[in-house]
């Protein structure tokens, strides 16, 4: 994406957060505002890329550097705490 230049980056990050919790109603997420859930990635939009490959699917992205669930940090530096701060969105928590 960041090669062809399919999208901005602005739109890009909307696809990735904002546009599927309004698609299924998460109220609490996709945008960053005072009393909503604080999931946040920093990342470098020059050096991020997914490493994964179909015969090695479990490898650390590049770029990626801060993680944040619930407002706690999971990913520090690009190393994962270890912290599990975050929960399974069923349906019927959707919206509240």
């Amino acid at each position: 994406m960041r090669e062809r230049q399919l999208v901005s980056l602005k739109e890009a990050i909307y696809k990735m957060s904002g546009f599927p919790a309004e698609r299924f109603r998460i109220f609490d997420r996709g945008k960053i505002s005072q009393g909503l859930a604080a999931d946040i990635v920093v990342f470098d939009p020059e050096t991020v890329a997914d490493k994964s490959t179909w015969f090695d699917p479990v490898q650390s992205p590049v770029g990626v550097n801060w993680v944040f669930v619930n407002g706690v940090s999971v990913v520090e530096d690009g190393n994962v705490t270890g912290q599990l701060p975050g929960r399974v969105l069923r349906r019927s928590t959707w919206g509240k």
